[in-house]
């Protein structure tokens, strides 16, 4: 079986809003995420994808979870990491050019937005409390 691993960042600012993005393909929203590439640690993936989607720098704080499934026959890891923001956001310079936007996202929101992951959203409230 394919294995696919990737690294996503929960980034929570001083208003307990949780970075989300949202693809041009999809009404649903995400943390930043994406696959780790050749001699990338999962930390430094993290940071990088963060980057990418949503112009933040943000430093690793820890390791949440790691998440294992299935998708399409490939056997797919993806490491969730707790992330603080350094700054403010550059701006998306997505070069996948996937990201269509990317927002702030409060407990309210978070419980009324479409999900791409909604097995994501119990993790994402736990980290709100």
């Amino acid at each position: 079986m394919k294995s696919w691993s990737g690294s996503a960042g929960i980034c929570i600012n001083e208003k307990m809003e949780v970075l989300m993005v949202k693809s041009f393909e999809s009404e649903g929203w995400a943390v930043p995420s994406g696959g780790i590439e050749a001699g990338e640690s999962p930390e430094e993936c993290c940071i990088r994808e963060v980057k990418e989607e949503t112009g933040y720098d943000v430093k690793v704080i820890e390791l949440i979870r790691v998440k294992e499934t299935t998708i399409n026959d490939i056997h797919v890891t993806t490491y969730y990491f707790r992330v603080e923001k350094i700054g403010e956001s550059s701006g998306i310079n997505d070069p996948d050019e996937i990201i269509a936007e990317a927002n702030w996202k409060s407990l309210a929101e978070l419980n009324a937005i479409n999900h791409v992951y909604p097995e994501d959203l119990e993790l994402l409230l736990e980290q709100l409390i």
